[in-house]
């Protein structure tokens, strides 16, 4: 369910916007799509893992109210963030 040294790496690579950057929100965002995803998927098997269900209701909340203080701040890498991560609205 955790993500992978190697796929965090990659993720915080492809996000950040400087050579040491691994904080920004873009690359919280990031890393929390990816963790979003995977306990999506262990949710479709596992449908009565109410802890794990809690835990996604979260990292939603966190991942919204991070998003919203990307567009306060700078709606243009608001915009490039949801188009490159594939998120609506």
């Amino acid at each position: 369910m955790s993500i992978t040294a190697e796929k965090r790496t990659a993720l915080i690579s492809d996000y950040a916007r400087g050579a040491a950057d691994t904080g920004s929100p873009e690359v919280q965002i990031a890393l929390i799509s990816e963790r979003i995803s995977s306990l999506t998927e262990h949710l479709k098997i596992h449908a009565k893992d109410f802890h794990s269900r809690r835990g996604l209701l979260m990292l939603v909340g966190r991942r919204r109210r991070l998003l919203d203080y990307l567009k306060r701040t700078d709606n243009e890498r608001y915009t490039t963030l949801i188009g490159r991560l594939g998120l609506r609205r």
